[in-house]
């Protein structure tokens, strides 16, 4: 009943990942930092009702606080990097080694945890089926010219995938803590996102439209979804969450084409078979 309850909340917030995309498109004019910035402060917010209001629940040890802001800010600030300085689309195909990455860290952070040659082999499969969707068919190109257009940018993108998996791993070692307790770290991200706008980007002014697809972003993609991770990592196994998490590159991919009015391809339909076979293979009991 756990692990139903753990994958229920795995999937909630990979379903509001999946919107990230489409909203970002619609958002695309607005600075990055300050994009994420105004989204976790609003985020930060949906702590409250799941707290009672009660603001002890924010009182937390100093590396329980570092490692929020580790997860939460650092990622995003590492992700935004590698996309400066490198193609998106193979930027972002490296970001997503951060689920594999769940998978076979899993016993150096817990180490009661063991990595099969299921989960391992699911792993692989996973993320080739991400690639596929990401690059649209044209994984191997995309994947040869990391190897021929070097750049800092994949640097970024590799060591955001390592702080978001690693983030998630190490959430289950320190002192247990509420998952409304969120909210501190994203109040703090957000804080640290807008001093990077100040010191990075152009200024901008927001008009009401922006707002109402701000306060979506807030609410659920970088609000929402965090609190719904943290309850899933806290009831269930990483390493399947890890596998389950091929699903949102697939749904992101599926949004967009939605948004853009085009159908689905072979590749996507490809993507889908292989990162619902390896969630359902690695996620099965023996």
């Amino acid at each position: 009943m756990g692990l139903a309850r753990a994958n229920f909340f795995a999937l909630g917030a990979i379903t509001l990942w999946v919107s990230l995309a489409a909203l970002g498109v619609t958002l695309q004019h607005v600075p990055p930092f300050l994009l994420t910035g105004i989204a976790l402060l609003i985020g930060s917010l949906v702590a409250l009702p799941l707290s009672r209001f009660n603001w002890r629940v924010w009182r937390l040890p100093w590396p329980t606080l570092a490692l929020g802001v580790y997860g939460l800010f650092g990622y995003h600030f590492l992700l935004f990097m590698a996309l400066r300085h490198a193609p998106p689309v193979q930027a972002n195909l490296v970001n997503y080694l951060w689920p594999l990455g769940m998978v076979v860290m899993a016993p150096l952070f817990l180490p009661a945890t063991k990595v099969t040659r299921k989960h391992l082999v699911a792993a692989v499969v996973g993320f080739a089926g991400a690639a596929l969707a990401i690059t649209g068919g044209q994984g191997l190109s995309s994947l040869y010219s990391l190897g021929v257009t070097p750049s800092w940018g994949y640097l970024w993108a590799l060591a955001a995938a390592f702080v978001w998996a690693s983030y998630s791993l190490m959430t289950q070692r320190v002192a247990a803590f509420p998952t409304s307790a969120l909210g501190l770290f994203g109040l703090v991200s957000g804080g640290l996102a807008l001093l990077c706008h100040f010191w990075l980007e152009p200024a901008i002014t927001l008009v009401s439209r922006d707002w109402i697809y701000l306060i979506a972003m807030g609410l659920g993609p970088l609000g929402s979804a965090f609190y719904l991770w943290d309850a899933a990592l806290k009831r269930g196994d990483a390493r399947h969450i890890g596998l389950l998490s091929f699903l949102t590159p697939l749904g992101s991919t599926w949004v967009l084409l939605l948004v853009r009015g085009e159908a689905l391809s072979l590749s996507t339909l490809g993507a889908a078979v292989l990162i619902v076979g390896a969630a359902w293979a690695g996620t099965r009991k023996d």
